[in-house]
């Protein structure tokens, strides 16, 4: 049986005030469009969300380094790497929506 994201955020990060930092630490500019709503702030978040945001920023840290890779790796699995205008539409989206469909790309360009 699955966990839930509160037992989950309780083992790997011992309260949410724990899983809260480690998602601040990952969110540089490198990593995050700040579209944070200042007034709630991620506290406000839910578990499930958070660790979702945690795992997919790590991930990209770890894979890319940067969003700015991560869009260059995107426009070169799809061959479009001198479209400035694809590449732009890219860089207004959240991080976790471009590693997404970075993710889809590249399954879909093995299977076939």
């Amino acid at each position: 049986m699955n966990k839930s994201p509160h037992q989950v955020v309780r083992e790997r990060f011992k309260d949410k005030a724990g899983l809260v930092s480690a998602v601040r630490s990952l969110a540089t500019d490198d990593l995050w469009i700040d579209r944070l709503n200042e007034d709630k702030g991620l506290e406000r978040v839910s578990n499930a969300k958070l660790l979702h945001l945690y795992e997919v920023l790590t991930a990209v840290k770890k894979e890319f380094g940067s969003r700015g890779s991560m869009v260059d790796a995107l426009l070169k699995l799809e061959k479009r790497e001198k479209d400035a205008e694809y590449r732009t539409r890219f860089e207004s989206w959240p991080t976790p929506r471009i590693y997404d469909y970075y993710q889809s790309r590249r399954a879909g360009s093995t299977g076939a």
